[in-house]
């Protein structure tokens, strides 16, 4: 499918969502064709998203968070999310906090179809005083307290992968993050790629299928989905396009402006690649191939 396609038919006013990767491998390209079709009120269910989610928050497209933690990267704490907290700049965003390792086993649970995890980490924090999801209940076997946390379901997880073949089998290498729980917990899972390859290529190296094809409804290829975050084996991470992000987002007028101009004003992720520059793609390309020679 492509993008726009994939996005109007899994995606809707009112849905669950959760993406892919963790510090990399970001589905950027993802986020802004939601904002481009304008979806709204959304719940975002995750660990620790970072420019995809508050760009949506600033765009106005969500409604509550079920997350651990928010940010940009090393150069700035989420603006938008801030202001939506802090002001209600678009609208106010409720929050649900966990921890990490909590979010995990969210997705654990839900990828196994189990009610909830239980874990002791939760009782080290004052997180289960906010959030009345968590359950405290006595351990039957040994007595002593244990948190329970309840298992995620998002309608949509949207999962930036290195490469597929036609029938959704999602390869990826380096830091897998949840994403295989993810792609089993969710309802529907759309899969995007730097490459389309052929079924022999997946079956030559098996064991580096983390999503089989059975997780999946959709198969975009849309390389450079991660820009400006990395994606292993392809591209590094184009630091200095995010920190201009970061400094236009200093206020939400310059964020507006950022939105004009990277998002909205491109009609799909194509001409995004097109504004960015074929040399400077083609840069973060040749970095990360000096760096990480890996056989693809």
């Amino acid at each position: 499918m492509t993008l726009r396609d994939a996005v109007h038919e899994f995606v809707s006013d009112g849905h669950s969502l959760t993406f892919g990767g963790f510090c990399g491998r970001n589905s950027q390209a993802g986020a802004y064709e939601i904002v481009r079709q304008g979806k709204r009120d959304l719940r975002l269910i995750d660990d620790s998203p970072t420019d995809q989610v508050d760009i949506l928050i600033g765009a106005g497209c969500v409604k509550n968070l079920e997350i651990a933690w928010q940010g940009v990267s090393i150069f700035a704490l989420a603006s938008n999310f801030r202001r939506a907290i802090e002001k209600g700049v678009p609208h106010t965003v409720e929050v649900e906090d966990y921890s990490n390792y909590a979010a995990g086993l969210r997705f654990l649970a839900g990828a196994m179809n189990v009610p909830f995890l239980p874990t002791r980490s939760l009782l080290g924090s004052d997180i289960p005083r906010y959030n009345r999801k968590i359950r405290i209940i006595d351990d039957p076997y040994g007595g002593k307290p244990v948190a329970l946390v309840p298992a995620a379901h998002p309608d949509t997880a949207i999962i930036h992968v290195q490469r597929a073949d036609v029938r959704g089998n999602a390869q990826i290498w380096g830091h897998l993050a949840n994403d295989e729980n993810k792609a089993r917990a969710a309802k529907r899972t759309v899969i995007t790629c730097e490459e389309i390859v052929p079924e022999e290529a997946i079956f030559r190296i098996p064991n580096m299928t983390a999503i089989p094809s059975y997780c999946v409804d959709a198969v975009v290829q849309v390389a450079y989905a991660s820009h400006p975050w990395s994606c292993y084996g392809y591209y590094s991470h184009d630091v200095l396009f995010q920190r201009d992000y970061a400094r236009s987002n200093e206020t939400y007028e310059g964020f507006l402006e950022w939105l004009n101009k990277w998002v909205l004003s491109c009609e799909d992720h194509q001409y995004y690649c097109e504004k960015i520059g074929t040399e400077r793609l083609a840069e973060i390309a040749r970095m990360e191939q000096a760096l990480n020679r890996i056989p693809i």
